[in-house]
């Protein structure tokens, strides 16, 4: 056994310690026997490692636990210029069952759902960790920028006592004894939180119960969300958004450079002005009439925005108020339109977010106008019978836009642990 005498170093550190005796430890990632010599890559959470083993290390099965000390030697020809010689070499734990597929071959043949079905291991594939990383990285910038523009971080609950926000089918579950459902969103909870602290933002779950089995769609997903008060309409909150993805792609870039390079990643320019069209105008453009985008619609206006203004991201403002919820604030001079928005990025709507409304009895109007009544929503309600200001916000789909960032097929490759109308394990 190793009796470790150094501090651990990583894979990336070891061009740094030349000819030094150094403590590698990783798993396995592949093993090369010749005559007299074994090869072993160790991979650890920095990258690939080489080692000159004896040969009786070629018995060691791939993604074996190990911990390796040994002296740090100049070979161009390894991984980052160095490989590690003269190795003493420990195992730490040893396999129970095999991968379901080699984990060192470059490339990864297995279908989605075996790679789903065996997540806890074959996630340890550098190109299928890699969007997880990338994923991780883009949260980091979300958080960066918001806590630069004096945003408080916040949680709220995902268990909620009523299903009220939108029309979205809810999962009920029993509470106690009582009658409880997973939070849609953090909506309400953040709106009322602006009433606190003016500016907010969450990271966390969100849960939608709709049966939709496509390639774009979870019924649990990570949101992105962030409030902010005292702003004159929703182009203030537009402005913030276009900061945060300015944060979010520079995050990725310094973050996850290796994992980026992996996936031959583009990262996107993110404009100083994200160019915007009216959602009449967008229709007029389309040649319809609809309350809504289609996806072919998404497609076709961003393919437009990039031909015009050379963007990947395009606003789509205005959307009909009946296509909004009750709180979104309608357009000044046009009610039948909202303060409201989606960001499109290459084809696809990222984000919604608005204006929302902050007078209490314009929520009790908006109410009567739909025919609601007002008992369900009367916590809700409570936050603004005590004065609010103007505000507004958005909640952008992590597993989407880390999906559209690395042209994955399917959003289910940007999730670790992804929950659908057909998936509840692992």
């Amino acid at each position: 056994m190793i009796h470790p005498t150094t501090a651990r170093v990583l894979a990336a550190e070891l061009p740094g310690h030349v000819g030094e005796t150094v403590e590698l430890s990783g798993w396995l990632h592949r093993r090369r026997a010749l005559k007299s010599v074994t090869f072993l890559v160790l991979r650890d959470r920095s990258g690939l490692a080489q080692v000159v083993a004896p040969a009786a290390a070629a018995n060691l099965p791939e993604e074996t636990v190990l911990r390796i000390r040994g002296t740090v030697t100049a070979n161009p020809q390894a991984p980052n210029g160095v490989e590690l010689t003269s190795p003493a070499v420990e195992v730490l734990s040893s396999l129970a069952e095999a991968p379901p597929f080699s984990l060192f071959r470059p490339t990864v043949e297995a279908a989605l759902p075996v790679v789903l079905d065996g997540a806890p291991v074959t996630l340890r594939h550098p190109r299928l960790s890699a969007p997880h990383r990338i994923s991780a990285a883009s949260v980091a910038g979300f958080r960066a920028t918001l806590d630069g523009l004096g945003f408080t971080e916040i949680h709220t609950p995902k268990v909620v006592s009523s299903a009220t926000e939108s029309g979205a089918e809810v999962f009920a579950l029993d509470w106690f004894g009582r009658p409880a459902y997973l939070a849609q969103s953090p909506q309400f909870f953040k709106q009322a939180m602006v009433g606190v602290f003016e500016r907010v933002y969450e990271t966390g779950p969100v849960f939608r119960a709709e049966p939709h089995d496509t390639a774009r769609h979870l019924a649990q997903y990570t949101s992105l969300d962030a409030e902010l008060g005292f702003i004159a309409d929703h182009r203030e909150v537009m402005a913030v958004l276009r900061e945060v993805l300015a944060g979010m792609v520079a995050s990725v870039a310094a973050r996850a450079a290796s994992s980026v390079e992996l996936l031959e990643v583009r990262l996107p320019e993110v404009p100083a002005e994200i160019p915007q069209l009216h959602f009449a105008e967008a229709m007029r453009m389309l040649g319809v009439d609809e309350p809504d985008l289609s996806p072919a619609h998404e497609r076709w206006l961003s393919a437009w925005a990039l031909r015009e203004h050379g963007s990947e991201f395009l606003f789509v403002v205005g959307y009909p108020m009946r296509k909004r919820p009750f709180y979104t604030h309608p357009e000044p001079g046009r009610p039948e339109y909202s303060n409201s928005f989606d960001l499109l990025f290459r084809g696809l709507e990222l984000v919604t977010g608005g204006q929302r409304l902050h007078r209490h009895e314009d929520y009790l109007a908006a109410l009567a106008a739909r025919g609601e009544p007002v008992g369900p929503y009367a916590g809700y309600l409570r936050s603004f019978a005590h004065g609010m200001p103007p505000h507004g916000g958005f909640a952008l789909g992590l597993e989407r836009w880390t999906a559209r960032l690395t042209g994955a097929d399917n959003v289910r490759r940007t999730a670790l642990f992804p929950r659908d109308v057909h998936r509840l394990t692992p």
